[in-house]
């Protein structure tokens, strides 16, 4: 006979089965929920086939820009190359205007994107300084008529990235929200800080629980996504188990474990998760660092690894020796001869 604290937990289990699952949007049905973020400076090629092996099941590039892509710039459009694991890939833009969409969405679409994400949550100076990312907060008209017109353009699915708001006394994600829909909108990723918050602690998931309360009120079949403060898989659990969101956007909590993806799943599969060994995250580390070479050559790739090597060893004793040389490090030969240690401590 089930106790009831036995039964209570085979409950739990059952439940958390049921919060992994597929994401419908718009036209386009993704296998599970749990998403990698568009990340500038991360969310590379060589990052989102790591991560489609540690089980995202959708992933973005790094943020896109319209005017640079309607002028065809060479560094813009290699910003959209895909990775041979993408089956479908979602492309993040950030524009201040729709004045260059249209010329943008030409040289887009023949890359045959599943899902067009609209930036406007990121909160650097650089970005909002010129009308774009959170800035577009303060114009929420604006979000209605740059969705209309990439639908007008394209049976893509459209989706926005955007903050509670731009500080604290100026939270109008519910009104930003509203008027996504307003343009067509066919997902929803709200990560839960204002812009003048930046990344700090912490993010406010009662604001998702709200969004959700909204769209369910309002009838929208809608998904939203959360983000923020997701930086381990137990993190994804109680964010899906508390808030009530359709699915998880990972951000910072990938850098350094694009495992992540499937440790949350192991988690609500009611598996234990499994650390890798010290050979393991090497080998992990290493092959990395190839699929970087591979795309932007040895000298790019040795100098945009240092960030990722660093954050793979984050918290592990003993290795300030390795990332010393590592940061160092200028070709594979000198990364391996760096990580030969680890398996050692």
């Amino acid at each position: 006979m089930l106790t009831a604290s036995r039964r209570s937990a085979l409950q739990q289990k059952m439940c958390d089965t049921e919060l992994y699952r597929p994401l419908t949007i718009g036209k386009v049905t993704v296998a599970g929920n749990l998403f990698l973020a568009p990340l500038a400076g991360y969310t590379d090629v060589a990052f989102r086939t790591l991560a489609i092996e540690g089980g995202a099941d959708l992933t973005f590039t790094e943020m896109v820009s319209v005017e640079g892509l309607s002028r065809r710039g060479e560094k813009t459009i290699a910003l959209l190359e895909r990775s041979a694991l993408e089956r479908e890939y979602a492309v993040q833009l950030f524009l201040s205007s729709t004045d260059s969409l249209d010329a943008a969405l030409d040289v887009l679409l023949p890359y045959e994107p599943a899902l067009i994400d609209i930036n406007a949550g990121c909160p650097v100076p650089k970005v909002i300084k010129t009308g774009a990312g959170s800035a577009m907060m303060h114009h929420p008209a604006l979000i209605t008529e740059v969705i209309a017109a990439i639908k007008a353009k394209t049976d893509i699915p459209v989706s926005v990235k955007f903050r509670i708001g731009w500080d604290m006394n100026s939270q109008n994600y519910l009104t930003f929200a509203q008027a996504a829909l307003d343009g067509g909108a066919d997902l929803l990723t709200l990560h839960a800080r204002t812009r003048s918050q930046g990344y700090a602690p912490y993010a406010n998931w009662q604001a998702l629980t709200a969004l959700k309360e909204l769209l369910v009120r309002r009838g929208y079949a809608v998904p939203l996504l959360g983000s923020g403060d997701l930086f381990s898989a137990e993190d994804g659990v109680r964010m899906l188990r508390e808030s009530g969101v359709d699915g998880l956007m990972f951000a910072r909590g990938a850098i350094g474990n694009p495992r992540i993806f499937a440790e949350t799943k192991a988690l609500l599969a009611g598996s234990e998760l499994v650390q890798l060994t010290r050979r393991e995250l090497q080998a992990l580390i290493l092959r990395h660092l190839d699929l970087m070479i591979a795309s932007f050559g040895e000298e790019v790739a040795t100098k945009g690894m240092r960030k990722h090597a660093a954050a793979y060893l984050k918290g592990i004793p003993y290795t300030s020796t390795i990332k010393q040389a590592l940061m160092q490090a200028r070709s594979r030969k000198e990364y391996q001869s760096a990580l030969s240690s680890l398996v050692d401590l």
